[in-house]
């Protein structure tokens, strides 16, 4: 029966694997920010885009980078924990003590899971918060007239100032995303700055070459007073670019899991399907235990001889299943979602199939 009480060799193993895992990550990371503040230098000298903003954008996306790489830190940090051990003998030794495979194992994912939580927590605060001021800096490198705020997207057209408490990308049949403003506010302004006309829309859709607001309650002012109307939809004559306005979305999978859940019930309310925010949902929620699953599976391979390629053949195996990783993932999550397979279901079955050879893999050379 797996002894799963902390010892001696587990701290070994542990402090070995947490400083290569730490190193791994660090690189990965560096190397990631690196190359995209060469691509944000391209932007520089359009629209007051400077250096130091450049500089900025890449900083405050380091949290969400940190979130994605740790990943595959955690497998090839392991990989290379465990190889430098074989290296100097001490895992030979270990086995040579009665320590099953497993146990080794199980002891380098330890330090993975307490790590996780703190990754976790990143991933849903400093993470998010990050991308929302990347989204802005682009959204000004767009357009000088769109910006961001706590109180929604905020833009000028023409002699109309527009509000819209939210935009949410939403898919219609098997087109790509689009742009959806919810509960939109349309001030229209006189030359000297007065009210004219305020419309307030519960949604507005971008079709065809044109806006429809839709449940739009209009009140104009005029010099025998207010006069109101109401109508279930209505089309919007505004020069909004809604591609600029896509570049001011966070991506779904940027997104904390309270705003995808959001984001999931408003769409379900309105008879749309929740689509990239449910697979994105879906893909936060099993990401420690995908994580995890992937670290463990790939442990045997730093359990094979020195002679058969050593520590450069495992962190090669080790990106390698990295990438495979990725790419199996994305597939299935993207089949499902064209077959109609829950994205729960789409986002667990890789692990499942890892955690199936795994466990395959322990049973036979415990």
């Amino acid at each position: 029966m797996l002894n799963l009480s902390v010892k001696r060799v587990d701290r070994l193993i542990g402090v070995t694997v947490l400083g290569s895992l730490l190193m791994t990550w660090l690189v990965l990371t560096g190397f990631d920010a690196v190359l995209q503040f060469l691509r944000q230098l391209g932007n520089v000298g359009k629209n007051g885009y400077t250096l130091t903003t450049a500089l900025i954008y890449v900083m405050v996306t380091v949290p969400r980078r940190l979130y994605q790489m740790f990943g595959n830190a955690a497998l090839i940090g392991g990989l290379m924990g465990l190889g430098s051990l074989a290296a100097t003998g001490e895992l030979t030794a270990l086995r040579a003590a009665g320590m099953s495979k497993l146990r080794i194992a199980v002891s380098a994912v330890g330090v993975v899971t307490v790590l996780i939580i703190g990754v976790v927590v990143l991933g849903e605060t400093a993470a998010p918060w990050g991308d929302q001021q990347a989204q802005q800096i682009m959204a000004r490198l767009k357009t000088r007239s769109l910006g961001a705020t706590e109180s929604g997207l905020w833009a000028r057209d023409g002699a109309r100032v527009i509000n819209a408490k939210q935009a949410i990308l939403v898919r219609h049949g098997g087109s790509q995303p689009e742009v959806e403003l919810m509960d939109v506010r349309v001030f229209t302004l006189t030359p000297d700055g007065q009210v004219m006309r305020f419309d307030h829309a519960k949604v507005a859709t971008h079709e065809g070459e044109q806006w429809v607001l839709r449940q739009v309650r209009s009140s104009i002012v005029g010099k025998d007073g207010i006069s109101s109307s109401a109508s279930d939809r209505e089309a919007w004559d505004s020069r909004l670019n809604p591609s600029v306005i896509e570049q001011s979305v966070i991506h779904p999978e940027y997104l904390p899991m309270r705003d995808l859940r959001r984001n999931m019930a408003y769409l379900e309310a309105n008879g749309e399907s929740p689509g990239v925010y449910a697979s994105a949902f879906w893909a936060r929620a099993i990401y420690p235990f995908n994580v995890l699953v992937l670290v463990l599976c790939t442990m045997p391979f730093a359990f094979g001889a020195l002679r058969s390629g050593g520590l450069g053949k495992r962190m090669f195996v080790g990106m390698l299943l990295a990438i495979a990783w990725y790419f199996l993932q994305q597939a299935i999550v993207s089949f499902g979602t064209v077959y109609g397979i829950p994205p729960l279901v789409a986002n667990l079955l890789p692990a499942i199939v890892l955690s199936g050879a795994a466990w395959l893999y322990f049973r036979r050379h415990s």
